[in-house]
């Protein structure tokens, strides 16, 4: 429910006016001068400020001045029923989202409150739509056909109606992120935001910041107040990626938030609530960063409301063709398929990197088979991987220097002898393509030494 302060010194206007907008929907907080006003601004949160202009002695313009402080891109309606067009021209230019003359209906108040939130809603929808992972219009990686995928699934439709929070766990690149937005889409927030954020990615201090905001001053280089992931997932998900890589600081500050659904930004002592659904994600044993000290047991079971375990793609080896399929696809084949060898030669592999790698591996075989279909030479597997789990199934010819020779020709022929658009397709750097190439002795073996393109080493 929308909440609006309401600021007028006329009594009898502020009751019948609080009355009706009540009566819609609003929730209203009147204030009867401009002082009270400013109070209420210090200690809550609101939507809308709805205020007189003419109050003695705090009048609408020190309240809006309030407003730009303490509640920075709150809309803010300044009604008068003695300003001048000099007055209106003031209020705007000093952030007033409209300027309305008295005498004017109710139904024309509301409709001003209502496209004011709207106007405000659609500029923060903005900067959260640039952290989408996902572009749009992009269509939804599928989860898997396998009988614990299947599982997965059936849970997923069982825990997203709620709002319970989830803790989703699984080595990196399973997928858990692709889960998190399963349950999201299938939640009744789906129209809402979805906010991903990894913990591992950003400082304590940082993420701190970037989850709950901060008020202007708080730090270095804090010119502004601004709003943090909690508040700008509002109505929708907020995903907590890497959640065991917390700061301390930052898991008392989650902890409480899970309990009371109530923040407060870095720096300012006012609490805000917060309307969002917190899932979780993390690759490793929290149990043990538990024992460490790494990891407060309370938020642990906070988190763990309703848990999920993503299982690793060598244990769902019947999702391979699928996905493999769907990532080349997605890279502008429609109908692509794969031969039963290519089908055997993944799913023989033991994919230490999971759904990532396999997407990894089907992107550069796109690349390298050009206009032609993808076949089994253009799957290039990374032959060193130390927790290949093959099933038993090892392929005729283990030499690796002749495996690297060859992969290396391939790649360096595709690039028409470019060897940093080679190095590429290998999912390699430059220098680490040249050291391998002194290394295999392949510098003087009919390969240029430098780049069509003239770049350097």
């Amino acid at each position: 429910m929308p909440h609006v302060l309401l600021v007028d010194d006329e009594k009898h206007f502020v009751t019948v006016c609080r009355d009706y907008l009540e009566g819609i929907g609003y929730s209203v907080t009147a204030a009867y001068d401009g002082s009270s006003a400013v109070k209420l601004l210090q200690s809550q949160t609101f939507d809308c400020v709805v205020t007189d202009l003419k109050m003695e002695p705090v009048d609408g313009m020190a309240v809006l001045d309030a407003v730009a402080v303490e509640l920075p891109g709150t809309p803010v309606i300044m009604l008068t029923g003695h300003g001048t067009a000099e007055d209106g021209v003031k209020a705007m230019e000093k952030g007033a989202t409209a300027y309305v003359n008295k005498p004017y209906s109710f139904r024309e108040l509301a409709l001003r409150i209502e496209t004011s939130m709207l106007e405000r809603a659609t500029v923060r929808q903005n900067r959260v739509l640039k952290r989408q992972v996902a572009a749009v219009g992009a269509a939804p990686m599928p989860l898997g056909a396998s009988k614990v995928m299947k599982t997965l699934q059936e849970l997923i439709l069982r825990v997203a109606p709620s709002d319970a929070t989830v803790l989703i766990q699984g080595e990196s690149g399973v997928g858990k992120e692709v889960t998190a937005k399963a349950i999201h889409v299938a939640s009744q927030r789906s129209e809402g935001p979805f906010v991903a954020v990894s913990c591992a990615a950003i400082s304590g201090s940082l993420l701190e910041s970037e989850l709950f905001g901060y008020r202007q001053g708080a730090f270095t280089g804090a010119d502004e107040d601004r709003e943090g992931l909690f508040e700008a997932a509002r109505g929708g998900t907020l995903f907590l990626d890497e959640i065991g890589e917390a700061a301390a600081d930052v898991q008392v500050k989650l902890l409480r938030v899970l309990q009371e659904r109530k923040i407060n930004r870095v720096g300012d002592p006012r609490e805000r609530e917060v309307d969002v659904r917190v899932l979780a994600a993390t690759n490793q044993p929290l149990g043990a960063a538990i024992a460490e000290g790494r990891f407060r047991e309370d938020l642990y079971y906070r988190l763990q409301v309703f848990p999920l375990e993503v299982p690793p793609l060598r244990k769902r080896r019947e999702d391979i063709e699928g996905l493999a399929c769907f990532f080349l696809r997605s890279l502008g084949r429609p109908g692509a398929v794969l031969s039963p060898e290519a089908i055997d030669r993944l799913q023989a592999y033991g994919w230490p990197g999971n759904v990532r790698e396999l997407r990894n591996v089907m992107e550069r075989a796109h690349i390298l088979a050009g206009p032609d279909a993808v076949g089994t030479e253009h799957i290039l597997l990374h032959m060193g991987a130390v927790h290949d789990t093959s099933g038993g199934k090892e392929p005729d010819d283990l030499n690796l220097e002749l495996h690297e020779r060859r992969f290396i020709r391939i790649a360096i022929e595709r690039a028409n002898g470019n060897k940093s658009e080679a190095a590429r397709l290998l999912g390699i750097t430059r220098r680490t393509l040249y050291s391998r190439l002194n290394l295999l002795g392949l510098d003087g073996d009919g390969l240029s030494d430098s780049d069509p393109d003239g770049a350097e080493v």
